[in-house]
């Protein structure tokens, strides 16, 4: 499409150009071709023309991306009619813990991708082109023990649903939880960190919030207290397994974030992720977090080396959330990340993970468009 953009722009130059030579032959009788054509080219006016036709050109164009952009979002799929819970005080997609994989797939059909995760067990993902987007976790024998939304799929028996206010949660839950247990350890939650944990019907239920939507409900994550539990540490054992998982998931949760603010789906980039992996080694390896690495590289630097072609780019960095879930969640609530992942023109990403001796993970995410 860019090529065809840039043929109509030539096209039209030349176009321009040989009206303006043949106005200028009927004014001049006395001139022969040679010289006007040099008059021509040599000239200032030529060159404020040009540039001013460029500029309207370039300004169609953008408006004429922009459009075929939108027209390139998936077709609203249908959603589904969503039940109130009937064992739990929520579920996602009707779907609530302790259902079997075989409910599920009823439901759903099968997975579109199956990935390592923080709990040594796998999200199993279910969308339809993103939409209608849940993670589900199953247990060995093939029991629902996690899930995870950030769409329009949450029902509950106290009316939260997604864009109910904190505050409304807080009245119908009760305070959140503190902190957390894991061994001889509690880890705090950090109050205001955009997310609130309640210990409900035998399950850990994280309420993620939109802190540039009032506060609103922007996603939840349900885990069942013996998973939770089973998980002896904050963070996971690090592997090259779970390193994918956490690419990838990261990747799949990016695009259903767009997928709600009605923007195009992202192409997954096996080059650009090899940049991103670098980096996250080189940050975890040497102990510093910043888009700047200790040779002075910016990202576009990075890409530039790794032989990226790119007319816009961008970068998002995390590090310390022991998943791409609450990574996710938090990058959504840090303005300049979150406008690299609501960019409209942004057409790849690539997600590269690495962990630090302590299995601290590093993420970066490479956002560019051709």
């Amino acid at each position: 499409m860019r090529r065809l953009f840039h043929l109509i722009i030539i096209i039209c130059l030349l176009a321009a150009a040989w009206l303006y030579v043949e106005g200028k032959f009927e004014n001049k009788h006395g001139a022969s071709i040679k010289d006007e054509i040099l008059l021509f080219i040599n000239s200032e006016e030529l060159s404020k023309q040009l540039h001013s036709m460029y500029a309207s050109f370039q300004s169609f164009l953008n408006k004429l991306g922009n459009q075929v952009e939108q027209d390139n979002r998936t077709d609203d799929i249908e959603k589904p009619v969503l039940e109130q819970p009937q064992e739990h005080v929520f579920s996602v997609y009707n779907i609530e813990i302790g259902a079997t994989k075989s409910e599920v797939e009823a439901i759903l059909g099968g997975p579109k991708r199956v990935s390592l995760n923080e709990y040594g067990k796998s999200w199993s993902t279910y969308h339809e082109d993103y939409q209608n987007f849940i993670n589900v976790m199953f247990d060995e024998k093939d029991v629902v023990v996690g899930l995870y939304t950030n769409q329009n799929l949450i029902t509950s028996i106290v009316g939260i649903v997604l864009d109910s206010s904190k505050e409304e949660v807080r009245q119908q839950l009760g305070d959140p939880l503190t902190g957390i247990r894991k061994g001889l350890i509690v880890y705090q939650y950090q109050q205001d960190d955009g997310y609130d944990v309640f210990h409900l019907n035998n399950s850990y239920v994280t309420i993620f919030y939109d802190m540039h939507e009032n506060d609103t409900v922007a996603a939840i994550q349900i885990i069942e207290e013996k998973t939770e539990k089973n998980k002896s540490d904050y963070y996971a054992v690090s592997s090259e397994q779970l390193k994918e998982g956490f690419e990838y998931q990261l990747f799949d949760v990016t695009n259903s974030a767009r997928v709600v603010h009605q923007l195009s789906l992202l192409t997954w980039d096996d080059s650009v992720r090899e940049t991103a992996r670098e980096h996250s080694l080189d940050m975890a390896k040497n102990k510093y977090f910043s888009h700047t690495n200790l040779r002075g590289q910016s990202p576009f630097d990075r890409m530039e080396e790794d032989h990226l072609v790119f007319t816009m780019a961008g970068e998002n960095l995390a590090y310390g959330q022991n998943s791409s879930i609450f990574a996710h969640e938090g990058l959504m609530n840090s303005l300049g990340h979150r406008e690299n992942i609501l960019q409209t023109k942004y057409k790849y990403l690539g997600v590269g993970v690495a962990f630090n001796g302590e299995n601290h993970p590093y993420y970066t995410e490479n956002f560019y468009t051709k």
